[in-house]
């Protein structure tokens, strides 16, 4: 998280953490910035696999030796880790997805433009050593392999095996679309909070692609969703909707528990159960510092989260360019506080209905109710100059297939 140069931090003390009042001051302060809505991101994340064996595993000297000198210090600590051709950052997740995250910008029409190139790119890399991006939420095939040997990791899959397998599922085997937003000026934050939320089952719903795991059907269109809610709901379920997000975020990062816990050495197992809140009370031999709290603020995951801007996590990898779709409706949905307002009023039916999108996707009547009326507000909204040529039509025809598919069952 970019907290470190946030001009509020120097209103904290820049070592220990004293109190939770302290603490709840300061994530409010610097995981919700406020001005008018202006920048957007994009990160697109797929799983890789070997071209002529989908389902055969993926080691860390393949991986390294085809993203050459864009291999992240994760994984080459010396590394020169150069950006994409085009500014874009490349990343990879534990079990050896790789992950593109654009620069801000402005303009949505440039982003997609910038983003795809630099995907392509990637791809192109990838193809040369006989690699392929995957094309769904989940890998399919493969058992959960974790190839990143880092000290925050190995921590994080101690910490999630003692619930169940999902964790490693979603370190490992799953793959997403994540757009950021700004969060807004202050008066709008609550309502631009809700209206994302609000919004994520009929997204998730409409562009759910993970059905398979270990070559079967798991019985959830979004299979990755699954393994998120199940990962450790306290920091992987959607967030609290309240009039003041920044304090009920706030709120919550300080109850949840602490997943890794930073040393010398590679051991940063942390003891069980204890939360920052307890740490900040003495739970812990040594004091919590701001740095310590920096840092568990990026072990909290869930669907929509706040890093300074809005981080919208809830959409499962697409295939080819179809990431332009769900990403693009979005961005259109969100950049006028009158289309805010209309989202939360459209998707209020299917407010909260997160297992069953997952679950069930469309074949859900109030969600397909929902989505008639969210996409067909999207499509009017990416008619706009800044939106990439024939976006709209493009998702206005996926659009009508995926309801089509399900009234016919």
């Amino acid at each position: 998280m970019p907290v470190s140069t946030d001009p509020a931090a120097a209103d904290f003390p820049t070592s220990r953490v004293r109190t939770r009042a302290e603490a709840e001051a300061y994530v409010a302060s610097v995981c919700f910035k406020h001005g008018p809505p202006r920048l957007l991101g994009i990160e697109l994340e797929w799983t890789v696999h070997h071209f002529d064996d989908p389902a055969r595993p993926l080691d860390a000297a393949t991986l390294i030796a085809a993203l050459g000198p864009h291999a992240p210090r994760s994984l080459v600590p010396d590394s020169p880790h150069r950006r994409l051709p085009n500014g874009s950052v490349l990343t990879v997740e534990p079990g050896g997805q790789v992950e593109v995250s654009s620069l801000p910008t402005t303009s949505m029409r440039s982003l997609f433009s910038v983003v795809a190139a630099d995907a392509e790119y990637v791809e192109r890399r990838l193809r040369t050593a006989g690699l392929v991006l995957g094309d769904q939420g989940t890998d399919p095939w493969r058992y959960p392999r974790r190839i990143l040997r880092v000290p925050r990791y190995a921590a994080m899959e101690t910490a999630f095996d003692r619930i169940g397998l999902d964790g490693r599922l979603m370190m490992c085997s799953t793959a997403g679309v994540q757009v950021c937003l700004d969060a807004g000026q202050p008066h709008r934050v609550a309502a631009r909070w809700a209206a994302l939320h609000a919004l994520g089952p009929v997204m998730l719903a409409m562009f759910a692609n993970s059905p398979q795991l270990f070559g079967e059907r798991t019985g959830w269109v979004s299979t990755r969703t699954r393994a998120l809610l199940r990962t450790d709901p306290p920091r992987t379920r959607p967030g609290p909707i309240t009039a003041d997000p920044a304090g009920g975020w706030a709120k919550r990062v300080l109850d949840t528990s602490l997943v890794c816990l930073r040393r010398d050495g590679e051991d940063w197992t942390a003891p069980s159960g204890v939360s920052f809140a307890e740490w900040i009370h003495g739970a812990l031999p040594e004091p919590p510092t701001r740095d310590d709290l920096d840092y568990h603020l990026t072990t909290v995951f869930p669907p929509v989260r706040p890093r300074g801007y809005l981080e919208v996590r809830y959409l499962d990898a697409q295939p080819g360019q179809d990431w332009m779709l769900p990403a693009g409706a979005l961005i259109a949905l969100f950049r006028d506080e009158s289309t805010v307002d209309e989202v939360l009023a459209v998707t209020a039916p299917a407010n909260g209905r997160w297992v069953h999108a997952a679950r069930h996707g469309l074949l859900d009547r109030a969600l397909a109710r929902s989505a008639r009326d969210v996409f067909d507000l999207a499509c009017r909204h990416l008619a706009e100059p800044d939106s990439p040529a024939g976006l709209s039509d493009r998702l206005a025809e996926f659009v009508a297939r995926r309801l089509a598919a399900v009234s016919d069952r």
